[in-house]
């Protein structure tokens, strides 16, 4: 039993599957460092000067300099700028995906064209009745 579960995890597929796992959690790793360090910062820098990923709404009319202090305040803070910074990475790593698979898919061997339909049974048996017939 041992032999067989041994066998069946060593399998290319499931050995494919673990690879593939770990080089898309460091895939998603990469993306949110770029995004969040690199794209949402110029992102802010068009929108207004401050990175868009701190911008925060709080109920009230108390104002906060930072998420931090209004949650130290007690205050419920909406950070929709991370929010938007996450969406933002979700789309970068639907469209880096999109563009391995469309790469993949490239490499891979067209599959080969199908043999050539012969006579069916019944056609030669009505070829030889009608050879006899001659």
């Amino acid at each position: 039993m041992l032999k067989e579960f041994k066998d069946f995890i060593m399998t290319g597929n499931v050995i494919d599957f673990a690879v593939a796992v770990i080089m898309a959690g460091a895939l998603g790793a990469v993306i949110n460092g770029f995004v969040s360090k690199i794209a949402m910062p110029l992102i802010g820098l068009v929108t207004g000067g401050a990175s868009f990923s701190d911008q925060f709404w709080t109920p009230g009319d108390q104002v906060f300099a930072t998420v931090a202090a209004a949650k130290e305040a007690g205050v419920a803070a909406v950070e929709y700028g991370a929010w938007i910074d996450t969406i933002i990475s979700l789309l970068v790593v639907g469209f880096v995906m999109f563009l391995i698979v469309k790469a993949y898919n490239k490499t891979k061997t067209p599959p080969a064209p199908a043999a050539p339909a012969g006579p069916t049974d019944n056609q030669l048996l009505m070829e030889i009745r009608d050879a006899l017939k001659k």
